[in-house]
């Protein structure tokens, strides 16, 4: 008999706890149990909600890492069109390595064939140069997203090779 009043005051603690949990004002069981289950599909709901929000967050820590990154490695591109067809090419960047090569490629890619030029490896990277396009249409804005371009590919597989 002392072992059913103990199962029946355990069973309504757990009831008081779980109404107290659930904001349920029923007194009835099965009306607490359903509360309860409706509170807990809700946390599952939010569970998700905040998983989702996570993984948003972590891309775009990881979005703004890699511009970081690109920002801080400071590669500077600037291009002045002088005469039609005819470019002032200066390329500076903090990180030596083959970027002149890189750079040279992304030339004969575009048909620009290079007048003059200074190149400079001392702190860092510098070219200056004066090119000429063989293509009249070719705008200032083409030859530095295509420098750019080059300059990054030449930086991740240089990173790349390091991993």
């Amino acid at each position: 008999m002392a072992c059913r009043v103990q199962k029946k005051i355990s069973m309504r603690r757990k009831l008081h706890i779980l109404r107290a949990l659930a904001n349920s004002n029923s007194a009835k069981r099965t009306t607490i149990e359903k509360s309860t289950i409706l509170y807990i599909y809700k946390l599952k709901v939010a569970l998700e909600t905040v998983k989702k929000d996570y993984e948003n967050l972590l891309a775009i820590r990881s979005k703004y890492l890699n511009i970081l990154n690109h920002v801080q490695e400071n590669k500077n591109v600037k291009v002045k069109k002088i005469n039609t067809g005819t470019f002032v090419v200066s390329v500076t960047c903090e990180k030596r390595g083959d970027k002149l090569v890189a750079i040279l490629e992304a030339f004969d890619e575009m048909s620009l064939n290079v007048e003059q030029a200074k190149v400079s490896c001392e702190n860092g990277f510098s070219l200056e140069a004066i090119v000429v396009s063989k293509d009249q249409t070719l705008d200032v804005r083409n030859v530095t997203e295509a420098l750019l371009k080059a300059i990054g590919k030449e930086s991740d597989q240089k990173d790349s090779a390091k991993a």
